[in-house]
């Protein structure tokens, strides 16, 4: 019965971490598209890039046994990463060409590292803890990443920057591979992701405290910037006669700007003619 719930989890893990390898399809269909980063960083996927070969190498049954799965997710998250890396490479400036380039450097250099020390100084379980252990906290510093979203939400309180189904998945794919740990009694799959499924819940919960949010900041602003035209519009009736004259620069700024300010005044406008 373990066993069988054992391979269920894998492959659920194996779905939730395809869904967020892939995430970032959206930004790079943007890159593409403007032929430019832009503003964009090529360090994460470079970053998930290392944490997938290393989590790859550690599921090969001679690093650590039963955790196949682990590989299989893993070689195709580190084929999705490299892509995204390519394409960045592509569109990038030359200095932040040279600077991914030098960092994909080290990463593959580390790698092999890993490789070389785990085959030829360690045997045995001595194998699987080295492995382990660089595969804790590799794994671990990539499901921690979200925690500057998370303090910028708490900042704004706005999940503008957050996407739900992200969170969501960040908490499914965590979960199922803490129970695939658990079950097979593996700390070094156990432990990177009880943080990941822990993250993700607090990125829920952020979620469902703040998801009205925006809406009320925006609407906010809208009042706030209609007050001022209001105030304007008061001096303004000290110093002159009213008219039906052109609007003023201030006002006419304003509007523009903002479309639903200027539906909001022709609504006070109606009820002030009605009364």
């Amino acid at each position: 019965m373990d066993k069988t719930l054992h391979f269920v989890f894998g492959i659920f893990g194996n779905a939730f971490a395809l869904f967020l390898y892939l995430a970032p399809v959206v930004t790079f269909k943007r890159i593409v598209k403007k032929r430019s980063t832009e503003q964009f960083s090529g360090i994460p996927y470079v970053m998930t890039l290392l944490n997938c070969l290393i989590s790859s190498w550690y599921g090969l049954p001679f690093v650590s046994p039963n955790n196949l799965l682990l590989s299989t997710i893993n070689v195709t998250g580190a084929a999705v990463q490299s892509t995204f890396v390519m394409i960045f490479l592509i569109f990038a400036q030359r200095k932040e060409k040279g600077n991914i380039l030098l960092l994909l450097t080290i990463v593959l250099a580390f790698f092999a590292t890993v490789v070389f020390v785990s085959l030829f100084a360690f045997h045995g379980n001595g194998r699987t803890l080295f492995c382990g252990i660089v595969t804790t906290i590799f794994a671990t510093v990539m499901y921690a990443s979200p925690l500057a979203i998370i303090r910028l939400v708490i900042k704004t309180k706005s999940v503008e920057f957050m996407p739900f189904f992200t969170s969501m998945f960040v908490f499914l794919c965590g979960t199922c591979w803490l129970v695939f740990g658990l079950l097979e009694k593996d700390p070094f799959v156990t432990i990177p992701s009880g943080f990941g499924s822990g993250f993700g819940a607090v990125q829920l919960i952020l979620y469902a405290m703040y998801r009205n949010n925006k809406s009320q900041i925006e609407k906010s602003t809208v009042d706030n910037q209609f007050e001022e035209i209001e105030k304007i519009d008061g001096i303004k009736h000290h110093k002159e006669k009213p008219s039906n004259g052109p609007q003023s620069q201030d006002e006419h700024y304003s509007l523009k700007q903002n479309p639903k300010l200027s539906n909001h005044r022709s609504h006070q406008a109606g009820k002030r003619a009605v009364a």
